[in-house]
């Protein structure tokens, strides 16, 4: 296959396209490379993947020193010419699209900026899906949709009507976007909602991230909601396993579906979604004692209320991939967060 990745100078974009590429697959990475977090990192990945950063920063072609079927621009997904003329000269078979502008918190201070690359760069890659027939876009949705639903764990087949946070609302955007596309063009769709991914390489404005460093130089860490919060913690190599797995796959439309009770989660159209976690939420303080653990140090803890945007809680209901995929994630807590802390200390001992 030649595989359009979006968004591999970010977290999940990157491991996706060296999985891929080990796989032998023909790799064509994108990424804007913008300064939203510590743009160090995101050279970083380029280079571990063997993509010289002073080509890439240029916006040249630059082929991976590491593997031969990998090669990546720097390119803005909002680009609406650039990214046609991508699709029509590279025929894709199939594209997986990581790229947005991630955070909850984020999208109170500067909302333009999602509905930039959020919406009006979803819409270039459906046009460019759409027109040159691609056989299946796999897209990055989120856990955040299901905001204020509180019946846990949370499911595909739930509505998730009520976001409290714009980044939430474009990710719930790109899944009627992507249906839209789905039923009028028959162009085959699979949103993965993706809850809370820590490992080494991570974000950095991810809570895990910011402990293990506020831990390490001694500053109080803020734990919200006075610490009485769950995540579905999912450590990046479960992750990508399983969004390999579903891009081999592509959706057909389900003759059973039917309007007088819809399924949120799939169609009559080749759309489906689906919840990729860990399906074992985690309490937070208890993310934090294997962080203490891996750092032999121990927290100053800042405890404070919820922050708006925010929820207490996150469950991934998985069922369905189990069935469709047979995803089943297999990194502990304990040894995923040793594995961050890790990479931790030993990326940022070189950048001291």
């Amino acid at each position: 296959m030649k595989v359009l990745v979006t968004g591999t100078a970010g977290f999940i974009g990157s491991f996706v396209a060296v999985r891929l590429a080990e796989r032998g697959e023909e790799v064509v990475g994108i990424d804007n490379i913008n300064a939203y977090y510590d743009v160090e990192l995101k050279y970083g990945r380029l280079e571990r993947d063997g993509l010289v950063r002073c080509k890439a920063d240029a916006g040249d072609w630059v082929k991976s020193s590491k593997y031969p079927a990998y090669r990546f621009r720097k390119m803005n997904l909002e680009d609406r010419q650039a990214i046609q003329e991508l699709f029509e000269k590279e025929k894709f078979d199939a594209v997986c699209h990581l790229a947005a502008q991630a955070g909850v918190r984020y999208s109170l201070v500067n909302p333009y900026s999602y509905v930039d690359a959020n919406i009006a760069g979803f819409t270039n890659i459906l046009e460019g899906c759409r027109h040159q027939k691609v056989k299946h876009l796999v897209y990055a949705s989120s856990s955040s949709v299901y905001g204020l639903n509180e019946k846990y764990p949370f499911s595909v087949q739930d509505n998730v009507d009520h976001p409290i946070s714009l980044y939430a609302a474009t990710k719930k955007a790109n899944e009627l976007m992507a249906h839209t596309y789905s039923h009028l063009f028959i162009t085959p769709t699979t949103g993965l909602r993706f809850f809370t991914v820590y490992g080494p390489w991570g974000r950095p404005d991810m809570a895990l991230f910011l402990f293990t460093k506020a831990i390490l130089g001694g500053q109080p860490i803020d734990v919200f909601n006075h610490g009485k919060m769950r995540r579905d913690f999912t450590y990046i190599d479960d992750i990508v396993t399983g969004v390999v797995k579903v891009l081999d796959k592509a959706p057909s439309g389900d003759p059973k579906w039917s309007g007088k009770a819809p399924d949120p989660s799939r169609s009559q159209a080749p759309y489906r979604i689906y919840n990729i976690g860990n399906n074992s939420p985690v309490e937070l303080m208890a993310f934090i004692e294997a962080i203490e653990k891996a750092l032999g140090k121990k927290a100053k803890k800042n405890f404070l209320a919820m922050q708006p945007g925010d929820v207490p809680a996150t469950w991934a209901d998985v069922k369905d991939l189990v069935v469709d995929f047979g995803y089943k994630p297999a990194m502990s807590v304990e040894e995923g967060v040793r594995r961050l802390v890790e990479w931790y200390l030993e990326y940022y001992k070189h950048r001291a």
